[in-house]
């Protein structure tokens, strides 16, 4: 019997509607903080990286690096606003405030509350791609009204995030739980998701604003003997590596 309650499908209605008003009307009362606390995360990691660290890189995958690094920054702030909020949030309002427990003693369902805090999750998640957006269209590096669909991506991410933030928030006995899902999951998939560097690195971005010691180590003449290759395929790369050298007004003076 218990194994077969496990399994019954949610029953959904539109009455999960008043649980996420109430939610944004709690959220207004604290909206100046709710954001500043939301985006000062990612905006000082992109200001203190794209600015500092971009100014000796120079271009990645085309752009600057502060543009670069922007675009991360606005998912990297829908996954951890979604994930905060469905775990820490929410945990709050069920087993501290209980608020979850005067909710459905009215005619609400569990599930009607619980579809309203993943669509409130979702809802935090647009909030914060906004805001973020609109840093990078003041910085200048938002040059088309393209970059708007990012807020329904910001949704998709901030349902996807904010379910398993959901999930571990059933099965959580305390906040401290909540440590293994940011430190094992969100952290690794922020460091090594390509917000801060390319998925697939060029190999030749790697010596670019180097000092002119550590560029003479990247660019050292190699024999064919190092990886096997011919030495007319070394010396077709080497050219190339030149050029890019060259070309870069970053490195050219080093060339």
């Amino acid at each position: 019997m218990r194994a077969a309650t496990l399994f019954v499908p949610p029953r959904l209605s539109n009455r999960f509607a008043p649980v996420w008003r109430r939610n944004l009307l709690v959220w207004r009362k604290l909206a100046i903080a709710s954001v500043l606390g939301n985006i000062a995360d990612p905006l000082l990691y992109m200001l203190a990286l794209g600015y500092g660290l971009g100014s000796m890189i120079g271009d990645v995958g085309g752009m600057k690096y502060i543009a670069f690094i922007g675009t991360g920054m606005v998912c990297q702030s829908a996954m951890f606003t979604a994930s905060f909020e469905g775990m820490y949030s929410a945990f709050s309002r069920m087993h501290v405030q209980r608020t979850w427990e005067g909710i459905i003693n009215a005619p609400i369902a569990l599930d009607d509350v619980v579809l309203a805090e993943w669509v409130w999750c979702a809802s935090k998640a647009v909030l914060s791609t906004l805001a973020i957006l609109a840093v990078i269209m003041v910085l200048g590096y938002g040059h088309t009204w393209l970059a708007l669909w990012i807020l329904p991506l910001g949704f998709l991410v901030g349902l996807v995030f904010g379910a398993f933030g959901l999930v571990m928030n059933a099965l959580a006995p305390g906040y401290d739980f909540f440590t293994y899902f940011f430190t094992l999951i969100l952290t690794p998939m922020l460091l090594f998701s390509g917000v801060y560097f390319p998925a697939r690195p060029d190999a030749r971005v790697a010596c670019l604003g180097r000092e002119p010691a550590a560029a003479q180590a990247c660019d050292r003449p190699r024999t064919p003997a190092d990886d096997g290759t011919s030495a007319w395929q070394h010396r077709i790369a080497r050219r190339r590596a030149a050029r890019v050298c060259r070309s870069s007004p970053t490195t050219s003076r080093w060339c």
